[in-house]
């Protein structure tokens, strides 16, 4: 069992920052890929960055390229999504997502049916 808890949201303006963090308990993370989806009113959920459990290789969704950043403390079981240069169309509730264990160290994934563990989500909304 995998129990996943977002924090870091909030109320920021255009062109602000927020960091988004993600713990777990009940398992450590050592060996699960994590990804950051996202979901505004009325629209579907949508893939945002991903992680694999070597914490080498990353990918991000084309919108958040060279603004959001997804990192990973294994010793604190933590995940985090940095997130710069904030636009309105960044506001959602941001949930974190785990998949594993996995072998393979460098894997990871935007398919969030492939994720089997969700967060509740945190809430972030940027004001223009």
């Amino acid at each position: 069992q995998v129990q996943l808890v977002e924090s870091g949201g909030g109320l920021v303006q255009t062109g602000g920052s927020l960091t988004l963090s993600c713990t777990a308990s009940g398992r450590t993370l050592t060996r699960y890929v994590m990804g950051w989806f996202r979901q505004a009113p009325g629209k579907e959920r949508e893939f945002v960055a991903t992680i694999s459990w070597s914490g080498f290789s990353t990918y991000y969704t084309d919108s958040v390229k060279g603004r959001f950043a997804i990192s990973r403390d294994p010793a604190e079981n933590t995940v985090y999504l940095q997130m710069n240069s904030l636009e309105p169309e960044d506001s959602a509730v941001y949930y974190c997502a785990a998949n594993g264990p996995r072998n393979g160290g460098n894997y990871y994934s935007s398919d969030e049916k492939e994720y089997d563990y969700w967060g509740r989500g945190t809430q972030v909304t940027v004001s223009s």
